[in-house]
């Protein structure tokens, strides 16, 4: 089965909601998609097309990280970004402590902040599960 095509309307979803595609391949039964959203709105309506199309999608393996764009080209903007995050984050399928560092601090080196923060949940940096809770600190 070629799985572009089972997963048409999930592409053009990324389409509609300006998700750019980096990778796309089909090998050993499976769809690998790369992608970059520009909101975490835009990704999760991705997701919800995806399920939509097959609830398990254990045919599919699909990479959205978030870019968000923040002027922080100051201490200040900056400082005023990080203010205005929230203490918890759900882990969502494919995400690591890289990409939710980069969504919450712009840039994935600071993903043991984040790591150190949840030792409490968290043996090992490099293995978090979709569902988790998370706190992130500001």
């Amino acid at each position: 089965m070629d799985l572009t095509q089972k997963y048409a309307s999930a592409i053009k979803e990324m389409d509609n909601q300006g998700v750019k595609i980096q990778e796309q391949s089909q090998r050993s039964g499976r769809l690998y998609i790369k992608a970059t959203a520009p909101s975490g709105a835009a990704k999760n309506k991705v997701w919800d097309e995806i399920k939509k199309i097959d609830a398990t999608y254990s045919d599919l393996v699909c990479d959205i990280v978030v870019v968000e764009e923040v002027n922080a080209t100051t201490e200040e903007n900056v400082a005023t970004h990080l203010g205005s995050l929230p203490t918890q984050y759900t882990v969502k399928p494919g995400d690591t402590l890289s990409k939710i560092s980069q969504l919450f601090y712009g840039t994935p080196s600071k993903y043991m902040k984040i790591f150190e923060a949840n030792k409490d949940k968290l043996d090992d940096p490099n293995l978090i599960k979709a569902g988790q809770v998370l706190s992130i600190p500001s």
